[in-house]
């Protein structure tokens, strides 16, 4: 038998601790799922990681020489795509290239 034990609740509320009872076996049949799991959750991350190079805001303004406003057009227009996590921006070193690309302008 396996105890786990568990204090206070999600809200952390400390209401005396709890003592869960299960079966080992049962126990065991978890932790294989839950390893099961995790593999399966590892091989499509793997498959879905890139060598890519992300630049955030600043990075970004100081390579282009642009101002965090001229940033934010770029991105509110479509002109650059982004990608945010939490409320920071992260753009991609390729989108970035593809961007000077476009604005070059190329003599005749």
């Amino acid at each position: 038998m396996v105890f786990l034990k568990r204090r206070g609740n999600k809200y952390g509320n400390n209401g005396g601790c709890q003592i869960i009872a299960i079966e080992k076996k049962t126990f065991e049949q978890i932790q294989r799922q839950f390893e099961s799991f995790a593999g399966q959750v590892g091989e499509l991350c793997k498959n879905n990681q890139t060598d890519e190079t992300w630049l955030d805001n600043g990075q970004v303004c100081r390579l282009l020489q642009i101002s965090k406003r001229t940033l934010q057009y770029y991105r509110d227009s479509g002109k650059l795509p982004f990608s945010q996590i939490n409320y920071k921006c992260y753009y991609k070193v390729s989108d970035v290239e593809m961007l000077i690309e476009g604005s070059t302008i190329k003599n005749k």
